[in-house]
């Protein structure tokens, strides 16, 4: 899939990866993809919370080997 930017959060536990998404979200224009890279688990769950309340559309959500692949489009 392609996307305008990449954020890398392993490492990160709740709140960090969607504090970290919010504030990369805020340089991007409307229609943009951001895609990100978690290792936390329950980063899942954030992210579809996140997106349901902010309006961005989650695009996709995958796992692999231990990482979660997230493509997030800005409303």
């Amino acid at each position: 899939m392609n996307f305008d930017k990449e954020l890398d959060v392993r490492g990160l536990v709740c709140p960090l990866p969607i504090l970290r998404t919010k504030k990369s979200l805020a340089d991007m224009t409307h229609g943009q993809i951001l895609k990100i890279v978690a290792t936390d688990p329950g980063a899942v769950i954030d992210f579809q919370v996140f997106a349901e309340q902010t309006g961005n559309q989650l695009l996709s959500s995958d796992e692999t080997a231990g990482e979660f692949l997230f493509y997030l489009q800005k409303k």
